[in-house]
This record gives C-alpha cells, structure tokens and sequence, in this order.
C-alpha cells in the first residue's frame, strides 16, 4: 500500500504579485476567505494608488509618500521604503470618509477610524485614476454597510486587553498580579471575575518568568502609550517605534493579543465571529487519524507548564488541535504542532489560538507541518547556504568532520526555538518573528553559530555539537560579559548578546533574499522527497511481476504525470471487509479514477494518445491529446480487479505486467478476456463487434488500408465460422425438408448468448498475417515504458532575464504562438499535419489483400446472410463515432452472395460501417462485363461511320464544357481576344 501526492508541484508555486501583497500586509489569503465565507458574492475590483498619508499624532504632523491598496475588505498604505509607516485596517473600522476642499490641483480624502484618529489621503495621481478609486471606495464601505460587518467593530473590540489598557477608567490593572495573570481566580470563595476581554491559560496558571527581572510594569506603560497614540487591535499603524517596542519584549497580559495583530490572524477572527465553535459542535463525537495522533501527543506538550498538568489546558489544547484538523484536512495533524499551539495557548484563547495556528501553518510557515515537512526541509538548504556564505569557517569545519547541522537547526525551526531554549526567551523570538517575519529564525540561527564559533570549531561529531547547543541555551540568562569593567557591559546577558547580534550584524538577511534563497533550491528539494516518496512507493508494492525496480520507476513517472494533470481523490481507508491476513485493517493508499486513468495510458500506450505533427514553415513540433474510447474503459474495469472502481499504483503494475511480456497466443488470450465482460470464456456477437471496434481505435492512423482490410476480413471469418459452429435447428419441419447431402441449418441465436470461444477467436485471429503480427509483437510492443522529462523538476529561473523569460514561456502564450505561426503557414501554403501512427510497421499504402474463407464449401451456408442489410446508396457511411448502430454494408448484385452477414440486433459505430463500405462496396458497370467476340451485335455500324458519331459526341462535348467559364467569362475573353495593343 502507498500514498502518492502531487502536493509538492502545486504548493512550490511561485506566488503571484497580488499573493505577495496580501504576505506583506498580513491579510487573510482570498481562498482562507473562500473556505469560509461563501455567501458573499459581490466584490470590487482591488487596486493601488500613489499617495501622501499625513496623520497628527500629539499635535505633530507626519507625512509619507507611498502606495494606498484598496484591497476588499482592507485598505492597506505602505511608505516607499516600507519600513517608516504602515497599515491594515478593516473597511469596516472606517467610520467617515470626507473630501477636502482643497487648493486647485489637489484631490485629497479625510478617512476616520473606530479608534479616533484621522488619516488625511492626499491622491498624487491623474484625475481620472482617483476618482476611479473613489468610486471603488465607496462600493467596497456600502457591502461592508449592507453586510452588517460594521456593526460587529463594537463587540468585538471589547474582546480585545488593549481597549482596557489605554481606558483612564479602567480597573483591570487592580485585578491583576504583577505578571498579568488574574488574582481573583485564586481567592477561596471568591467569584471569578466577569469579562470579555481574551486571555490564555496564563490568566489562571501565571505566565512563565519573574515579571520583576522581565520588566512588565515597564513594557506595559511603553505600550499603553504607543496604542494609544497610533491605534490598537483592528486599526493599529506600524512605525518602526512598534519593531524596536516589540524587540524590547511584549508584555505577557498584551502577548496575545499582538500576535495575532501582528500576524494578520485578528482579521480571520473578526471577519469570522463564532466559527470556531461552530465547527467543534458540528464534529463532535468524530474520530479521524488526526484525532487519534493528537491524543498521543497531548501529554507531551509543554509538560513542565503548570496548566498542561491539568485537565483544563488539556482539553483546551485538544479542541485547538482538534478544531484544525477538521477545518483544514488534508494537513490534518503533523507533529510539532502541539508545542506550537500549546505555547500560544499561554498567552491567548482557543479562538485566537485556532486562527493563529492557521496563520502559522498556511502563510508564515507554509510546508512545515505537511506530511512530507517540505516548508522545513528547504529552509534547512537555505540556512545551510546561508551558513555557507556568511560563516565560511564554521561550514568548512562542518564538512570535514560530517557534522550535520540540520541535527540542530531542524528543531529550532519547526518549534520555532520553543523546544530549545527556556520558554521565557523563545518567546522574545516569537514575538520578533510575528512582527518581522521568518527571516527572524535565520538571522537567529546564524547568530547562536557565530557567538558559539570557537567551540563549534573544536566538535568532532554530531552528539558534541547538540551538546554544545543545549549548554548555551541553558546559560542565555547568564552574563556575556562577567569580567568586564563596565557596569553595563556587565549588565547584558546572553540573551540580549544574541539579539543584538542578530538584528545588527545579520540585518543582511531580508525577506527578499529568503525568497531568493528558497527559489534557488525549491527543485532540489522537490527533487530529493520525489525520489524518496518513489522508493517507497516501489518498496510498498507486493509484487514487481517480471518488472525490474527501475521500469516500476518508469511506470511511478508516467502515474505521478497524470496525477498532477487530473489529481485523484485523497486516500481513504479501505471498507472494513477488507482486510488482510492477519485481521488487521489495510492503510489507506492513492488510487486513480477513470480520468486519470486515461492520462496514465496516454503516456505509456502509443494508441492511448492522439498524436498530430505540425509543420507550419517556423517550427515542427508534436501535438499530443489524449484519446476517448470504449476500449480504455474497458481495460480500466479489466485491472480493477478488486472492484474498487479505481486503480491503485499495484494494479497498474500487475496489469502492465500482464500484457508488456506477453508472447502471440498469451495476447491473443489477454484480448479476448478484455473483451470477455463475463468472463464465461465465450464472446458474444455484440462483444465480437465491440472487439472489431477496438481493433479499429488501435489502427485508426495507420497508413494503408491493410489494418482496416485485416480487420474486415477478421469480422467476415469470425461470423462465418462462428455461424458454422452452432448447432443445427431441432424443429421437425426443419428436418424434413432438408434435402440429401445438405448441411443442416444452424439455430438463429440471440446477440447477447455465448458465440464464439476462445480457440475459434485464436484461430481467425491466426489466419490473418497482418493480426497475427500485431498479436505476436506489436500489441505489446505499443506499450513503452520511456522517460518522461515532463516529469523532471524544470529548472528555476535566476535573474532579470531568467524571470522575464519565465512569464513571456508560459504554456497559455505558447498555445497563443502555435496559433499565430499556424494561421502564417496556412497563409504561405506551408501548413501541414500529419497524425503519428500507433504501429507504424507499414510506411506506405497498400491495398488490402482479397479474403480466403476459413470454411470447406460444405459448410459456407449461414444464417447471417440473409440478415444483411443491402443498400443502393453509392455513398460511403460517415465517420463520426457513435456508441451504437447497426452494421450496413452497401452491396450490389452478386457480390452479396459471397459475404456473410451479421445480425441486425448487433450494434456497432459507424467506424466500423465506414470501413466494410469502402472495402466491400463497389459499385458494377455493364461495361466492365467481359463478353465474347460472337456476341456483338449483327446491326452494328460500320467502324468509320461510329468514328463520325464519335467525334461529333465529342465536338458537342467540348463544346459544351470547353473551359468551365461561365458566360461572362467567356465574354471578357472574347474582348481581350479582339483588343488591340498599347500604343508605346
């Protein structure tokens, strides 16, 4: 059993420009919006517009030259530099909108916010251009109005701490301890304190740290006044002042509610009030692998934690996880998850928690937490190079002892350095890594390796480098510095020495250069777990029957293809009857449906694909499509041999197995059980002409007409001597007037009853040449396990040029250039098309050769011919398929004598008619009667008298059809005969 995904091709995308936005912005992605909101169908056109954005905050005024994004449902403004000032505010929160009368020229906007303050919007582009983004605007603010998304700003702000903590009035501060956690919780007889503000488990089991050393009482007056001045929560304005507040250290009453700010996961939850509930009450009670893996692991999760030794933060942390895995499953639960979602459920609630567990998973950390963990292992290529580049020596070192550095790295980036460092300083890096992104994980990373470069150059081994890592990690609340003279100096720990090496030394180390990196080994990446997912989809099999494991590789290629053309259904668990030896339930495996199905063959089978070579006078290339036909379904169902109705990556192999190494009889046998649908080891007439018509698909493009006679010939034998075979009638008046010597008449039999057996079709099938030769090897050799390059990873494009060929060479500007060049060859007389052969054995016509009955005259007498039907139409059948119609033969005369017929209740494509029309009709001429020489006619003319009548039948001929001009014609050549030269 194995589990094949394509996942890889389609989550290694590179993003769109509209895609990168909604990254730097932090907005929820359109299909997050999708999944979730389904009923609003209007939308407005998104666009951007140069600005000059002035606030007043404490009476001074600030002004920045930018972009302003109206992205519905967010309005979103980015300086120039995109570090002095941005935002992502809802449309929502925007209470009033109001042009200024300004001086001539000047097209601004006044926009005020839930929270008080007034964004004055100077628009610097053509008039026209503005009043376009007017006009959006105000579209986008009424289906906020009319969505009723305006009224919900109220409640759900008073979700939020920071609305309390910036409140004159406020008493929440009385109520609490010193790290932020809630003291009337703890008083006996004491009633918990009512409120809707949200909190982690951290309110009940106190937060991790001494508040004291951690300084909150200070970080929280730091905080208060900056919300206070430039927003909070749904309208928070980001200065550089909020990046260097947030290295400082986030206080532990305010930690969750800036995480979720800061990542973008607040606007999920606005925009989605009661979902997460909703979706716990409708799974309630379900049981999924997920569910199961997360019990597991529940106890393993931030064991040290106070509220994880209780029954109340297990169970939240279930519900989170739970919650997850139903909303988003085919991720599900991956492990490293729940010391993720049980770090954050410190700090913040389940709702936030679940939204942010989605932000992490699906934008900021794509691909860590998939089966495969992909995300992971290519930021673990891009930080080895990072390493590589910016520490030379450490990596050298690392090479020279085969010390792996992912044995450390790995961990610190899939938890996020929670499981590594003491719980206090991981999340001073996840606070860092929530404001500015993941380049925050390298830019740690190398700094812990540059500060520990002395020891990390004496290690010899793996065990000495986790060992080193786990000493320092133990002592980053120690001194850097202990022997210093200066006070200060003294003072910085090695927490802070990290932080600062980070943040200073490797600020080197932007977004766009981690996109780069992650571009530049994206396919190596793909490349490595492709081959692994291939091995051990081979080492899964049960059987390679007479395949080797590199043709199982080649057949793995040509089923990876079709499955990232049509992708199949996700696994799923087989029903409970089936099960294997030992009792035990087998595990859910990839199986392909019909349609892939199809795509599969098209690649291995030569007749399976429409194949068209295009010359137009530029360029000669290979149009291939994938070809429809009864035939290919029929094989489908033929390999399906556990009656699934899909085929697993076994039954591909068992069935090519069956049919690659065959020799002529085993083909002939495999043939006829494919057409065989009862497997009664009898075809019926119906399934003789179904036969007839595969035969027809596999040899639709060869040249001649020697496949198409072979098949005539085969059609004309197996009626004829199957007819032969029956036994004869048992009526009596039958028998009487059969007369002496006379064969018996065979009994008249239904087209659905057994007919022709197996022997009998070898037999027809032997007397053919051209059949048997196509029997013996090009059946089999039709069947062609090549190298797919499709199915290589395309290199990635680096640099202008690199990226500007990449979107000019897309497949939809290809079709668009195929077309061109084609109607330009059409033009200059240059365009031709040629269908490629499936055989291709013969290169030139011939005619088919004449049939020889398999029948002694005696027993040439058949019921069938008098059910033919004759037709004097000199007209061929078309040849537009057809499911069914009945077999027509246009004969004339005599020659109906000689063939045998077919029933009229068999059924069979035009295809079929269109063949025995062209190859057994002709039409016959009085003249071409030979006759003898005493029988000409006494009352001829003489031979000069019939000459005179000749030639005058000729002269009145030509006359009459001289050049096939019509009259006026005629009269401009008679002018242009009589007019006279040019005088010079």
């Amino acid at each position: 059993m194995s589990t094949i995904s394509t996942a890889l091709r389609t989550q290694f995308k590179e993003p769109t420009r509209e895609q990168l936005t909604e990254i730097f912005f932090s907005l929820p992605s359109s299909e997050s919006l999708g999944k979730i909101d389904k009923s609003n169908d209007q939308q407005v056109e998104k666009m951007d517009i140069n600005t000059v954005l002035s606030l007043s905050v404490q009476g001074i005024e600030d002004s920045y030259a930018g972009k302003l994004y109206l992205i519905a449902p967010y309005l979103a403004f980015a300086s120039l530099d995109r570090k002095s000032m941005r935002f992502t505010i809802p449309l929502s929160t925007i209470r009033r909108v109001e042009r200024l009368n300004a001086r001539a020229g000047i097209y601004a906007l006044s926009l005020s916010t839930w929270h008080g303050h007034k964004i004055i919007v100077q628009l610097t582009s053509l008039r026209t251009t503005a009043d376009l983004f007017c006009s959006l605007l105000r579209d986008a603010l009424k289906i906020e109005l009319q969505r009723g998304q305006m009224k919900l700003v109220k409640p759900f702000v008073k979700t939020c701490y920071s609305e309390a903590l910036v409140s004159d009035s406020s008493s929440v501060a009385d109520n609490e301890r010193e790290d932020g956690s809630l003291i009337s919780e703890e008083k006996e007889n004491a009633a918990p304190r009512e409120s809707t503000y949200h909190g982690g488990l951290g309110l009940r089991f106190k937060f991790p740290g001494d508040p004291k050393k951690l300084r909150e009482a200070s970080k929280i007056k730091l905080w208060a006044t900056y919300l206070r001045s430039h927003g909070r929560n749904l309208t928070l304005l980001r200065y550089p002042q909020c990046t260097r507040l947030v290295q400082v250290g986030l206080p532990n009453r305010l930690r969750g509610e800036m995480w979720e700010t800061l990542s973008g996961s607040i606007y999920l939850r606005f925009s989605n009030p009661g979902y997460y509930d909703d979706l716990l009450k409708k799974n309630e009670g379900r049981t999924t692998t997920s569910t199961e893996d997360i019990e597991k692991d529940l106890h393993r999760s931030l064991p040290e934690y106070a509220g994880y030794q209780s029954e109340e933060g297990i169970g939240a942390l279930r519900r989170v996880l739970q919650a997850y895995s139903f909303r988003n499953p085919e991720l599900g639960y991956c492990q490293a998850m729940n010391i993720l979602a049980a770090a954050i459920l410190i700090y913040m609630s389940e709702e936030q928690a679940f939204w942010l567990l989605e932000v992490l998973c699906d934008r900021l950390l794509p691909g860590y937490y998939a089966p495969s963990m992909h995300g992971t292992l290519l930021d673990q290529r891009v930080f080895e190079a990072l390493v590589q580049r910016t520490l030379p020596l450490i990596h050298d070192h690392f090479q020279e002892v085969d010390v792996q550095l992912s044995v450390a790295s790995l961990p610190w980036f899939l938890s996020l350095f929670i499981n590594s460092m003491p719980m206090i300083f991981a999340f001073r890096i996840v606070d860092c890594f929530f404001c500015m992104g993941p380049k925050v994980l390298f830019q740690v990373g190398l700094a812990i390796l540059k500060i520990n470069g002395e020891e990390l150059l004496k290690i010899q081994d793996d065990g000495g480098f986790l060992n080193l890592m786990r000493d320092y990690f133990a002592s980053l609340g120690d001194p850097a510095h202990p022997n210093s003279t200066d006070p200060r100096t003294r003072a910085i720990t090695r927490f802070q020495e990290l932080l600062l090496v980070s943040f200073r030394e490797f600020s080197v180390i932007t977004d766009e250069m981690i996109v780069s990196e992650r571009k530049r080994f994206r396919n190596e990446v793909i490349h490595s777990l492709e081959s692994f997912s291939k091995r051990s989809a081979i080492r899964s099999l049960k059987t390679l029957g007479r395949f080797t494991k590199d043709q199982a590789g080649l057949i793995y290629d040509a089923l990876y293809m079709a499955m990232c053309i049509v992708p199949p259904s996700a696994p799923v668990n087989p029903p409970p009857v089936l099960l294997s030896i030992d009792g035990t339930a087998e595990k859910p495996e990839t199986r392909i449906e019909l349609r892939t199905f199809q795509y599969f063959l098209s690649e291995i089978a030569t007749w399976a694909r429409n194949e068209k070579i295009v010359s137009n006078g530029f360029q000669q290339r290979v149009d291939r499509k994938i070809a429809e036909h009864e035939f290919i379904d029929r094989l489908f169902f033929f390999w399906d041999a556990s009656c699934r109705g899909a085929l697993s990556f076994q039954d591909l192999v068992s069935g090519l197995d069956g049919i690659i190494f065959n020799d002529l009889m085993e083909n002939i046998e495999w043939f006829f059980n494919v057409h065989d649908k009862n497997k009664d080891g009898y075809l019926t007439k119906d399934e003789v002409l179904t036969l007839s018509e595969s035969l027809l698909f596999i040899f639709r493009y060869e040249v001649g007409d020697a496949y198409l006679g072979a098949v005539s010939r085969f059609m004309t034998n197996a009626f004829e001597y199957g007819d032969a075979l029956l036994p004869p009638a048992e009526h009596e008046e039958t028998k009487e007037e059969t007369k002496e010597g006379e064969p018996s008449t065979p009994c008249i039999m239904e087209s659905n009853q057994p007919y022709l057996n197996l022997a009998t079709f070898r037999m027809v099938v032997l007397a053919d040449e051209i059949l048997e030769s196509f029997f013996e090897t090009d059946l089999s050799n039709s069947f062609r396990l090549e190298v797919i390059p499709d199915a290589e990873v395309p290199t990635s494009s680096n640099g202008l040029l690199g990226d500007l060929w990449s979107t000019i060479a897309t497949d939809s500007n290809k079709k668009i250039f195929n077309m061109f060049t084609d109607e330009i060859g059409k033009t200059i007389g240059k365009h031709q098309v040629i269908q490629r052969p499936s055989i291709g054995r013969y290169t030139r016509l011939e005619e088919p050769k004449a049939r020889e009955s398999l029948l002694s005259p005696s027993m040439r007498k058949s019921p069938s011919k008098t059910n033919l039907a004759v037709s004097t139409s000199p007209s061929a059948p078309s040849l537009m398929p057809s499911s069914s119609s009945a077999l027509t033969v246009n004969v004339k005369g005599q020659m109906s004598k000689d063939l045998p017929s077919i029933p009229p209740s068999a059924s069979l494509s035009p295809m079929v008619q269109a063949v025995n029309a062209r190859l057994m009709e002709r039409t016959p001429f009085a003249i071409d009667d030979a006759k003898d020489d005493d029988d000409e006619s006494e009352g001829e003319l003489d031979g000069n008298d019939n000459d005179d009548c000749v030639m005058d039948e000729v002269d009145a001929f030509l006359e009459a059809h001289d050049s096939g001009l019509t009259d006026a014609d005629q009269e401009v050549v008679k002018d242009l005969l009589n007019a006279e030269p040019l005088k010079q």
